[in-house]
């Protein structure tokens, strides 16, 4: 029988991309995870991924946490959670700014209904996903968590504003603990290949494009804008990889399970701290695959900032965490998972 010796989380979204990657690690790290997802933009096969990883299976629930009534019947049956860790949210700039609506009942509702359970069945710790998204497009760079919040540039980056001024006027009134994770871009997949980026549809975010482009999926990429104010006119980003990202919330994890937490609400950058253009990026993968990319210059996309990268020195002072890993190691880890996938499709 597994022994777990560091209690118990709950991972919504565990199926996704972020979250399956942390899934993996907290079962490394001797965590019980239990997942809720309800794979709108994952696979029900990722469970079966990480235990192949782990020799773990993750206790898997599959329901919508819009769903009070779902959502309280799980709180209910599972009184002895140590914390949770809160991913579940659409994610898309693009589809936001298309579809507001969706984004604010899906973003916010989930997120109060997970606050309601922690209120009622008296689970403390909460390790939120927020995003850099927040900043909108900063006055000075590299952006600290004390930067000002701007007006939200689309939808999706206004619910996470949103979702953080709910959980600082919510955490100290009900007697929890929140640390918001501001991720920048997560990109890159497991060593072992058996997890990764893995859009439903068209991807929307750069890399999984860039992957999909260079083994065929796509016919070309497309790179939105080449007259912003960079070096080589693309925007600019924080890439992160994602194994790196995960390691941030176990140390998050345990930071408030210690006690650790020097506030009832705690936020953190999670980045590199050096930012990377559209043209970069493509020119590093294209270096570590051998594959030359077809991408053609289009108009930008409407929501999206210029450049944007973190300072990471709170995360790396205060939480101790540090990314270790550089920008071709991202590519090379996206593109060997592109490939597995390859691999695995053709088998069938």
């Amino acid at each position: 029988m597994t022994q777990y010796n560091m209690g118990k989380i709950l991972v919504t979204g565990g199926a996704g991309y972020i979250g399956s990657h942390t899934v993996v690690e907290l079962q490394q790290q001797g965590f019980e995870v239990i997942i809720i997802d309800n794979l709108s933009n994952s696979h029900a096969g990722v469970v079966d991924r990480i235990a192949e990883i782990t020799g773990i299976r993750p206790e898997f629930h599959r329901f919508d946490l819009i769903d009070w009534k779902e959502t309280k019947a799980f709180f209910e049956s599972h009184r002895d959670l140590s914390g949770i860790i809160h991913f579940a949210a659409f994610k898309a700039v693009g589809e936001s700014v298309e579809d507001p609506l969706r984004y604010y009942r899906n973003n916010l509702d989930s997120l109060i209904n997970i606050l309601q359970g922690m209120k009622d069945y008296k689970v403390k710790n909460l390790v939120f996903s927020s995003s850099c998204t927040v900043y909108g497009q900063p006055d000075s760079l590299p952006v600290k968590e004390t930067s000002p919040i701007k007006e939200a540039w689309s939808p999706y980056g206004n619910t996470k504003q949103m979702s953080e001024q709910i959980l600082r006027f919510s955490v100290g009134t009900y007697g929890l603990k929140t640390i918001a994770l501001r991720y920048f871009n997560p990109t890159g997949a497991h060593e072992s290949a058996l997890i990764g980026e893995l859009p439903i549809g068209i991807p929307n975010n750069l890399v999984p494009f860039i992957t999909q482009t260079a083994i065929g999926k796509r016919e070309f990429l497309r790179v939105f804008g080449s007259d912003y104010d960079t070096p080589d006119g693309t925007a600019i980003r924080d890439y992160i990889h994602v194994v790196d990202l995960a390691k941030a919330h176990i140390v998050a994890v345990n930071r408030m399970i210690s006690g650790g937490t020097k506030s009832d609400f705690e936020i953190f950058n999670l980045g590199t701290g050096n930012g990377f253009s559209v043209l970069e990026v493509i020119r590093s993968f294209e270096k570590v695959s051998g594959k030359k990319l077809n991408y053609r210059i289009v108009e930008r996309r409407s929501g999206d900032i210029e450049k944007v990268w973190a300072d990471t020195s709170l995360a790396n002072g205060e939480l101790g965490w540090k990314s270790e890993k550089s920008i071709d190691e991202m590519m090379l880890s996206a593109w060997n998972w592109e490939l597995a996938l390859a691999k695995s499709s053709a088998k069938k």
